[in-house]
């Protein structure tokens, strides 16, 4: 599901003209995107991440990354790839639905107006994730909305939904 409303475009992080990285994010991970320098062997590579911190580089070299990140992240959930020449980083939020302005802590935040668009973009995909939960959860227990019923009959069925929701999508 998260492809389907991944964001159409990446932030980048430029710092004195160069592109550091490019980013993105979802309700519930945050990936960001390293292009490799040509001519060495990607098994050269590494990436740690921490629960407050990042490092890429390349082995027996400082490292070309080391920050800590802008929110906490379930590191037995996170894990990198290298894909052709880009290091792929997917964090796993700790936070989920948390609008990161940046995935490093002081390094190309958005502007207030950007922020603003993230938010109401994963507000969208939050809004569209219960409602698919709502459907199928109605859908599966053969639940039909009768008028002449009084709505009182269905609060079971409300409450049942609504512990589901804050289960599978928390508010926080």
């Amino acid at each position: 599901m998260a492809e389907k409303l991944a964001p159409e475009k990446r932030h980048s992080f430029i710092h004195n003209g160069e592109k550091v990285f490019e980013w993105d994010q979802t309700l519930d991970e945050v990936n960001m995107y390293i292009n490799l320098p040509p001519n060495v062997p990607k098994k050269l590579f590494y990436c740690k991440i921490e629960s407050k911190h990042v490092e890429v580089g390349i082995k027996g070299n400082p490292p070309y990354l080391a920050h800590d990140l802008t929110s906490p992240v379930k590191t037995d959930c996170c894990f990198w790839t290298l894909e052709d020449e880009t290091m792929h980083i997917t964090l796993q939020k700790r936070d989920i639905g948390k609008t990161w302005p940046s995935p490093i802590v002081g390094k190309g935040q958005l502007d207030p107006y950007a922020t603003d668009l993230e938010q109401k973009r994963l507000m969208l995909q939050r809004f569209q994730e219960e409602v698919l939960i709502s459907y199928l959860f109605f859908t599966e227990l053969n639940i039909v909305f009768d008028p002449s019923v009084p709505p009182t009959l269905y609060f079971p069925y409300w409450i049942l939904f609504v512990s589901i929701i804050n289960y599978v999508c928390p508010v926080t």
